[in-house]
């Protein structure tokens, strides 16, 4: 009869064959057709290692952040009189208080932990190289973000190391010149830290969280839009080279989420206070100084490089250009090669780079005197000459290795890798098939 649809879905476009039980809806909101193209079906390079576990962590953990600091935001007082004492009752008298308040302060260091090893990931095999500079602008985006966001939260408990690392920052930015003062007195609400300063750092702590996650979408659409980087550094050349995202890197993800997530409850239920200062468990005293402001660990490397020169305004410049230096990264590296692998001085100079990072992390929460000044001076030197000097020049004296010819040539036998085919990414075969593929 005509003008009765039929219950026959056409067949869809999606390289599977996958066809939505509403084509009605589907074709005004194609949202399930949209995330079964880009995260079942999704082409992803066949030889991802587990390296790139860290995004899909850093997700989860900025996920479980989210949540816990709605909660946590509930019961917390912005003000001096109230905020410590609100934090300690979340603690005591909110019922799991301590459950969450324990989750979301591990959080912050797990998220931490992911972001950096998926940096110097990036950096080691070259992801941040054409085509993918917009990829690697929106990842350090990200984690400018996550710092402005994590200092302002360090705030809100109104601890001795809360307000004084508050103060600490508030002083460097004062050495500004012209602007510095009164853009110190913007932030702080005033000469002195206070209500209101709690107030500003507390509504960017909150609103920080929600653009942060809009942020994680336009770093995920930019990778879906250049497609995943690789451990050889070579672009995807045909359907040899890749597998489809579910079930074999969903199930991979999985594991690595399974180890975090037991990583993350030990930390919770075990070691809650094993990260955290012992001082910040003391009610802000403006009177009384502690023997030495330490910040967490995961500002610890560039508060090493703020106090390994003596001046004021020389420290608030070098800290923040060893973060902004990474977004130039991009344009600093000369050479055409993607992979440390096939760089032998680059593979050197980046072992030297996460050494010079675990040097400034283990100065910056010491005092800088002694050796532990001359190790943060001697790493600091070292982390803007990578970046500034052996990148634009090792690409021009540097003989790289010969690259392979394709992704699935070092991964498959010889005949199989050359045939392309539509049946990219079924299981390998196995058996009696698999020895005669390996005798030919």
């Amino acid at each position: 009869m005509t003008g009765i649809p039929t219950s026959r879905a056409p067949a869809s476009t999606l390289p599977d064959g996958y066809g939505p039980r509403s084509r009605w809806l589907d074709r005004r909101l194609p949202v399930i057709s949209l995330l079964r193209r880009e995260y079942v079906v999704y082409p992803t390079p066949r030889n991802l290692n587990y390296l790139w576990n860290f995004g899909a962590l850093a997700t989860v953990a900025l996920a479980m952040l989210i949540l816990t600091g709605i909660f946590l935001a509930i019961a917390y007082t912005p003000t001096a009189a109230g905020a410590f004492a609100s934090v300690e009752a979340i603690d005591r008298q909110v019922g799991s208080g301590w459950v969450i308040r324990s989750t979301h302060m591990a959080g912050a260091s797990m998220v931490f932990a992911a972001l950096y090893v998926h940096t110097f990931r990036s950096l080691y095999y070259g992801s941040y190289k054409e085509p993918r500079e917009v990829l690697w602008l929106t990842g350090m985006l990200l984690l400018v973000m996550m710092m402005v966001t994590a200092f302002a939260g360090y705030v809100l408990p109104w601890g001795q190391m809360s307000y004084w690392g508050a103060s600490v920052v508030s002083g460097a930015i004062s050495s500004l010149p012209g602007i510095g003062h009164p853009l110190a007195v913007w932030l702080q609400g005033g000469d002195t830290i206070g209500d209101v300063t709690l107030h500003r750092y507390y509504a960017l702590h909150f609103v920080l969280g929600f653009l942060i996650l809009g942020a994680v979408v336009l770093h995920v659409v930019a990778l879906h839009v250049t497609g995943s980087s690789n451990p050889l550094g070579i672009e995807v050349k045909g359907p040899q080279d890749t597998l489809p995202f579910h079930p074999y890197y969903t199930s991979k993800d999985a594991i690595g989420v399974v180890l975090f997530l037991i990583a993350f409850a030990v930390l919770v239920f075990y070691l809650p206070g094993w990260l955290t200062q012992p001082d910040n468990y003391i009610e802000a005293n403006p009177y009384s100084t502690p023997a030495d402001i330490t910040p967490e660990w995961y500002f610890a490397p560039f508060y090493a490089v703020l106090r390994a020169v003596p001046s004021q305004l020389g420290g608030l410049l070098l800290s923040a250009g060893s973060v902004l230096v990474l977004f130039a990264v991009p344009w600093l590296d000369t050479s055409p090669v993607h992979s440390a692998r096939f760089r032998p001085l680059y593979r050197i100079a980046m072992m030297l780079l996460v050494v010079a990072f675990l040097l400034l992390l283990a100065c910056g929460l010491h005092r800088p005197a002694g050796i532990w000044l001359a190790l943060s001076r001697i790493a600091t030197l070292y982390w803007f000459l990578h970046f500034l000097v052996l990148l634009p020049l090792l690409g021009g004296i540097e003989t790289p290795l010969k690259l392979p010819d394709s992704i699935g040539r070092p991964v498959l036998p010889p005949r199989q890798a050359t045939i392309s085919t539509a049946g990219a990414g079924l299981p390998m075969p196995d058996g009696a098939m698999a020895q005669r593929m390996e005798n030919d």
